[in-house]
């Protein structure tokens, strides 16, 4: 159980007024992680007094409690082995399986936060639901496809195992397509999955699979061809849920695959950034690299296209969220750079150090995370009405 909301916050005795909604803040993170540091500098950055730390280790220990006024930031539990070991019951932060019970374990423990917030008279960061669904790619893809945003064609219904994703594979005349777990993160678990016919099997992935069937996260992106070896791999992956959807070609940039992140705060794009990689997978830390966005809008023109067009997508995107503050939508831009798709819209898409706001956005000259202080005080006036 978390303290009583009734028990008394630092600094906040009986005769201590309240402080103005959104001018006091505290970060639900893991301390000394450099996301959490980054928001604790633009806070103090603009003005206002440090955030309050408190600690998933304690939180999820049931060890907090919120004061009147506070805006509350939830962070990434992620980068901390005592905390994966709560949430998922294993030592290793590299094992790949334990998602699900990750996600039920993190979006109770959501839950609780927000709802001891609200009862201190606090405002949290993201409404504990579209949480839920955020960390949940099957039930995030449909409620975007149902608003109207563009996604890729994507499976149904569960999958047992290779043998039933052969045959749906099969029946939905996709010959290539990414598999991933369904409560993953990081491109943790993702397969991207080319097959022509038996025998001709091709998957790409960073897991590593151990001699006893264990699956490990590694940097180093493999291939696999011989499909004993990726029948193991999705067998292996299935019992924590899979989303499956069609894998579609991607523009290049520099003769990489490119993408686009975007960040939407309060409803507006502020930051965009082109990442690319030799691999289909365009994360930084498997080895992609961030593009020339100038360069991404030219060929956007040049296509007949507008950027803002892709902006309007992703803001489309993270409007089907409108409880949560700020989400990364992955932008997925066809060969040539004319059509563009929503990938996956993350809860906690905002690590993007350096990178300051769009010209017109309202968030130029400010990083991320200044963005969304800047915004909170705002955040707080529409939660009141």
């Amino acid at each position: 159980m978390s303290l009583s909301p009734s028990s008394t916050a630092p600094g906040h005795g009986p005769d201590v007024p309240a402080p103005r909604p959104g001018s006091r803040f505290a970060v639900v993170g893991n301390p000394g992680n450099r996301r959490t540091t980054m928001f604790a500098d633009a806070v103090r950055a603009a003005g206002h007094p440090a955030p309050r730390v408190l600690a998933w280790r304690d939180v999820l220990r049931g060890r907090y409690a919120f004061a009147p006024g506070e805006f509350v930031r939830i962070d990434s539990p992620g980068e901390d082995a005592e905390v994966d070991r709560l949430l998922r019951d294993t030592d290793d932060p590299t094992r790949v399986e334990g998602t699900a019970l990750w996600h039920r374990r993190f979006t109770a423990a959501v839950r609780e936060v927000a709802g001891e917030a609200r009862r201190a008279g606090a405002l949290v960061s993201a409404d504990p639901e579209e949480v839920a669904v955020l960390f949940d790619k099957r039930s995030c893809h449909a409620r975007l496809a149902a608003a109207g945003v563009p996604v890729p064609p994507a499976l149904t219904g569960p999958v047992d195992g290779w043998e039933t994703l052969r045959e749906r594979l099969a029946a939905a005349r996709f010959s290539r397509a990414f598999v991933k777990p369904a409560h993953g993160s990081s491109a943790s678990g993702v397969v991207a999955l080319s097959v022509a016919g038996r025998g001709r099997i091709k998957a790409t992935t960073s897991v590593e699979t151990a001699p006893d069937g264990r699956l490990y996260n590694s940097l180093r992106v493999r291939h696999h061809t011989s499909e004993t070896e990726v029948a193991a791999l999705v067998d292996a992956l299935v019992p924590d849920g899979i989303h499956v959807e069609r894998w579609l070609p991607k523009a290049s940039q520099g003769g990489r695959a490119a993408d686009l992140r975007v960040v939407v705060v309060a409803g507006r794009a502020t930051h965009a950034v082109v990442r690319t990689s030799r691999h289909p997978m365009t994360n930084l830390h498997l080895g992609g690299a961030r593009g020339d966005l100038e360069t991404a809008c030219e060929a956007i023109r040049a296509a007949g296209g507008d950027f803002a067009g892709v902006l309007d997508t992703a803001e489309r995107a993270a409007a089907c969220f409108p409880g949560t503050l700020c989400v990364g939508v992955d932008i997925l831009p066809s060969t040539g750079w004319r059509r563009f798709t929503v990938g996956e819209v993350n809860a906690f898409g905002d690590l993007l150090p350096r990178l300051t706001g769009l010209p017109g956005s309202g968030a130029e000259g400010l990083d991320t995370y200044a963005a969304q202080v800047a915004a909170a005080p705002a955040a707080v006036r529409r939660a009141e009405r």
